[in-house]
């Protein structure tokens, strides 16, 4: 009896978190936590994109993601690599713009 309640409190916890936390703020003037997440997801597609390029080294560059805008900085070995960075998070699903802050090391 007591398992069946502490399990219900548990899931009305969970039910309440998340009719609550859409809506939340991570904090005071940033994004939702919803708003967080999706910013997540476009980090993780970005360098997905760059690990499966053999032409950028995707462990040299950054990748920072704020409501849409992605944030590249690190170190490129050429032009090239800067560009097809660029040009890949570009490309992403979901980014609404690209700043691009590599430095070209040569």
């Amino acid at each position: 009896m007591i398992v069946r309640h502490t399990l219900a409190a548990a899931v009305m916890a969970v039910a309440t978190l998340a009719v609550v936390l859409p809506g939340c703020a991570v904090s005071r003037g940033q994004s939702t936590v919803g708003e967080y997440i999706d910013d997540a997801t476009l980090t993780t597609k970005v360098k997905a994109k760059f690990a499966e390029d053999k032409s950028v080294d995707a462990t040299a560059i950054n990748v920072e993601t704020l409501n849409g805008e992605v944030m590249l900085s690190g170190f490129a070995k050429s032009s090239d690599e800067k560009m097809v960075a660029e040009k890949l998070a570009r490309s992403t699903r979901g980014v609404k713009s690209v700043k691009n802050s590599i430095d070209v090391r040569t």
